[in-house]
């Protein structure tokens, strides 16, 4: 599906990472594997260290110090949010939506909209079609886009396929109507057939968690997790990558009507380094287009790696300078998809620990 937008525009990109650094020398005894393999391992998917959350600290209190920080410095006032959304797959609670306590916790105006939005790696771009969704309305101006996962905490320590990847964070990102009517291009697309492909088998109404849920098995490849944790089937994911993102992005090309060369910057949804690389040679576009040190840095913290490429890549460089920049996400679901845009000077574009 394709959309498009104008008279909107990005003003501010906050990511928020946990301090608790896990690195990945000091976990390689919990696998079924040796020093070598591991430390080839490391050095081809990108793995080093990954930011993961302290035992209680949730996704209302990554985004609440977020947008704090915001409030403190002056960058957002609290009644200029008209709609709050927050993207995340690991909630405080089933119910009620996490961005109601958010917005409860901040003490924020009453007339506004709060939506939270159950996605994982697309996510982030998913938000973004929403908020542009809604700054159609005449009563919205500003839009507050937080998207947060702490999946660390479901994730198998025993498990290589995951555990060496998977980090936690958020991002605050300030979405709002624009005079200057540029255009932005957007297209997603989704295909549940491939829901298993990236799942947590247990914990909802389907599965219940129980005794039997919680033990652990060991599947082909030595891997130990339970019906609890998190598991991915790695190689359907890479085949679905390298066979589906191409082609959207040169849908997306198409549609905007501009040649691949013309982009700046390609900030992706960071899965691992050897996902990446390979994807940008699949697209055709130079490898240091597309960032790929995020997983090494913070961990994969599903579509919040995309933000958090952005801050960690361009930072202080997008306060007084644009770039054509081309957004993507892609998984859990399945789903993928990108946005086209100009990004830049912005308000703030700043990491923060938690």
């Amino acid at each position: 599906m394709n959309l498009k937008f104008t008279g909107k525009r990005i003003s501010g990109i906050l990511s928020i990472l946990p301090k608790n650094e896990i690195r990945f020398e000091d976990e390689m005894s919990n696998y079924d594997f040796s020093i070598a393999k591991s430390l080839k391992l490391k050095s081809v998917m990108g793995y080093d260290k990954r930011k993961v959350v302290d035992d209680g600290v949730c996704v209302s209190d990554l985004c609440t110090a977020g947008l704090n920080f915001l409030f403190e410095k002056g960058y957002l006032q609290k009644d200029e949010i008209d709609a709050m959304i927050l993207v995340t797959q690991s909630p405080d609670h089933f119910m009620p939506p996490t961005s109601n306590i958010i917005q409860g916790k901040l003490g924020l105006k009453q007339d506004m909209i709060c939506m939270d939005i159950n996605q994982g790696c697309a996510g982030y771009i998913i938000g973004l079609i929403e908020a542009f969704m809604l700054l159609e309305q005449e009563s919205i101006n500003k839009i507050v886009l937080l998207n947060a996962d702490v999946i660390s905490r479901k994730v198998s320590k025993k498990d290589r396929n995951s555990n060496p990847l998977i980090g936690d964070g958020a991002s605050v990102t300030i979405v709002e109507k624009d005079s200057k009517n540029s255009m932005i291009h957007c297209n997603i697309k989704m295909d549940g057939k491939g829901a298993d492909a990236l799942m947590i088998p247990a914990g909802g109404f389907r599965i219940p968690s129980d005794n039997d849920t919680a033990r652990m098995e060991e599947d082909l490849n030595g891997n130990f997790r339970s019906k609890d944790n998190l598991v991915m089937k790695g190689d359907e994911v890479f085949n679905f990558v390298q066979t589906e993102v191409p082609k959207m992005i040169d849908d997306l090309v198409h549609l905007s009507k501009i040649n691949i060369s013309d982009v700046d910057y390609f900030m992706f949804h960071q899965p691992n380094k050897f996902m990446l690389q390979k994807l940008a040679d699949k697209i055709g576009i130079p490898q240091n287009k597309m960032p790929n040190n995020v997983v090494e840095n913070f961990g994969n913290s599903s579509g919040v790696t995309v933000p958090i490429a952005i801050c960690f890549n361009l930072g202080k460089s997008l306060i007084n300078t644009k770039f054509k920049m081309c957004l993507a996400g892609f998984g859990v679901g399945l789903a993928w998809g990108s946005i086209l845009l100009d990004l830049g000077e912005l308000t703030f574009c700043d990491m923060i620990e938690y």
